[in-house]
């Protein structure tokens, strides 16, 4: 049997599991972008939450961790949403 390692650190697997969840629960109750800034969406009208994950994910292991994410919430909440969280990460380091 093959094992593939996650591309973060270990002792990072609970907050990442946690950081699923968490971007799960506003893609289901906000999307993670908006037609209009304001409330809890920037002027780039990105979810500014969804910004701070994302941060977060990328200084656990850089793009790798980040894609991984995304791969993560297609499979949860669909393609549709992935696609959208990748607009809401652009531009967090090299993603």
């Amino acid at each position: 049997m093959w094992f593939f390692s996650k591309p973060f650190p270990r002792q990072n697997a609970d907050e990442m599991n946690r950081f699923l969840d968490e971007l799960a629960q506003i893609a289901k109750k906000d999307d993670f972008l908006s037609e209009r800034p304001g409330g809890q969406f920037d002027r780039q009208c990105r979810h500014i939450r969804t910004r701070e994950i994302g941060e977060r994910i990328y200084e656990f292991g850089g793009a790798d961790s980040m894609e991984w994410a995304v791969k993560k919430i297609s499979k949860r909440c669909g393609k549709d949403m992935a696609a959208h969280l990748e607009s809401c990460w652009f531009r967090i380091g090299n993603f």
